[in-house]
C-alpha cells in the first residue's frame, strides 16, 4: 500500500502556519441524554483539558440558529465503493428524503460528493435548495458505480487505499474554504485490516507510513475545520455486527509508529476523533442524516493557547461539562509541532 504524503502534509502545514499558530480552536457540540443539541450554555459550563491539565479558555462563542453569521456547509458524501449496489440505491433514496424535507428549504447550504472507483467526485456549489440538490443526486449517481472488487485481501487493500485517498482529496478540496464543514459520509466504512497478529506482519516502514497518515489526517481535518460524521446505510441489517463496534478499539490517539495499526484509519475512528457522530444501527437513514446536519445549528467554539515549548507529540483533549447529563463532542486530540 503506497501513499504520497509529502505534498499533502506540506499543504496542510502551510495553511496551519498562515493561521494563528499558537491557538487551538475547537467546535464543540453538547448533547443531552437523548442526544439532542443543548443551547444556552456559557463559558463557565466548560472545562477544557490538554493531556489532563486544565487550560484557560481564551475564546468562547456560542453559535445558535441557522441564520448565524458563521459560514457553515453540509457535505453529503455518498460512498458507492464500500457500499453494496442495492444499499447505494437505498442511500440515494434516503438522501433525497432528507433533501425534500421542509419542502426542500434547507437550513444550511448543502453540497454533494461521491466516492467512486475513480476517486472522489464533487458536485455543484452548496445550495439551500434541497429539491435542486436532490435532482443532482439522481443525475450524478447514474453510471458512477463501475468498481469491480477482486477477491480476498487484495480487494480489501484496494478499498482501503481508495478510501484514504478520498479523505486526502476531501481535505484538499475544503481546506481553503472559510468556515466550518459538516461532512456526512454515508458508508458502512472500509476494511480495518487489523486483527490479532496482523500488526506483527507490518514492517517498520509500513508502520511509519500509517502513522504519517494518522498525523496528516488529524492535522488536515483540523485545519480544514471539518467535522466528519459516519452514517451507515446498512441500517438494522448491520446492527450488532462486528463492524459496528470493532472500531472502538482504535479510538485512543496513537503517539508513535510502534503503536499504530490500520484500524487507526477507520472511518468511524476519524469521525469520533474529529468530534462527529457514528450512527450505524438504524433504518431511518434520512433521520440520521438530518440529526448530523442539525448539529450545525447549535454548537460552541472554544479556543485555548497551545504549548510554546515541548516535544512534538500527541496531545489528548477532553472537555468536561459542569452540568450533569451533558456530553461534549469535539476533537479528541492534536499533534504538537
Amino acid at each position: 500500500m503506497k501513499w504520497i504524503w509529502v505534498f499533502f502534509i506540506s499543504l496542510v502545514w502551510g495553511f496551519a502556519q498562515s493561521a494563528d499558530n499558537h491557538r487551538m480552536s475547537l467546535d464543540v457540540l453538547v448533547t443531552d441524554k437523548a442526544g439532542k443539541p443543548v443551547p444556552g450554555l456559557q463559558q463557565q459550563d466548560f472545562t477544557l483539558l490538554d493531556n489532563k491539565k486544565a487550560q484557560k479558555v481564551e475564546g468562547f462563542r456560542a453559535v445558535q440558529g441557522s441564520k448565524s453569521n458563521d459560514p457553515i456547509e453540509v457535505v453529503l458524501l455518498i460512498d458507492s465503493v464500500n457500499t453494496a449496489f442495492t444499499k447505494v440505491a437505498f442511500a440515494r433514496d434516503q438522501v433525497e428524503k432528507f433533501l425534500h424535507r421542509d419542502n426542500g428549504e434547507l437550513a444550511r447550504p448543502v453540497s454533494l460528493a461521491f466516492l467512486t472507483d475513480s476517486g472522489l467526485v464533487f458536485g455543484n456549489p452548496a445550495s439551500r435548495d434541497g429539491n435542486a440538490v436532490a435532482t443532482e443526486v439522481d443525475q450524478k449517481l447514474l453510471g458512477l458505480r463501475t468498481f469491480s472488487r477482486r477477491e480476498g485481501v487484495f480487494a480489501d487493500d484496494e478499498l482501503l487505499t481508495l478510501s484514504l485517498n478520498a479523505i486526502q482529496q476531501l481535505i484538499q478540496h475544503e481546506i481553503s474554504k472559510p468556515g466550518r464543514k459538516l461532512v456526512i459520509w454515508i458508508s458502512p466504512g472500509w476494511p480495518l485490516l487489523s486483527g490479532p497478529g496482523m500488526d506483527l506482519q507490518m514492517t517498520q516502514k509500513q508502520k511509519q507510513d500509517i502513522f504519517n497518515s494518522v498525523v496528516g489526517f488529524s492535522e488536515g481535518l483540523q485545519t480544514a475545520r471539518i467535522t466528519l460524521n459516519d452514517v451507515d446505510p446498512l441500517g438494522m441489517s448491520d446492527a450488532g455486527g462486528f463492524r459496528t463496534f470493532a472500531y472502538e478499539e482504535f479510538l485512543k490517539g496513537v503517539k508513535s509508529p510502534s503503536q499504530v495499526q490500520y484500524g487507526n484509519l477507520a472511518l468511524q475512528v476519524l469521525a469520533v476523533q474529529s468530534g462527529g457522530r457514528v450512527l450505524n444501527s438504524g433504518n431511518d437513514v434520512a433521520g440520521e442524516i438530518a440529526q448530523c446536519a442539525d448539529d450545525a445549528n447549535v454548537f460552541y467554539n472554544l479556543s485555548f493557547a497551545l504549548p510554546e515549548e515541548g516535544p512534538a507529540e500527541y496531545h489528548a483533549v477532553e472537555i468536561k461539562m459542569a452540568k450533569k447529563g451533558l456530553t461534549a463532542h469535539a476533537r479528541t486530540g492534536y499533534y504538537a509541532r
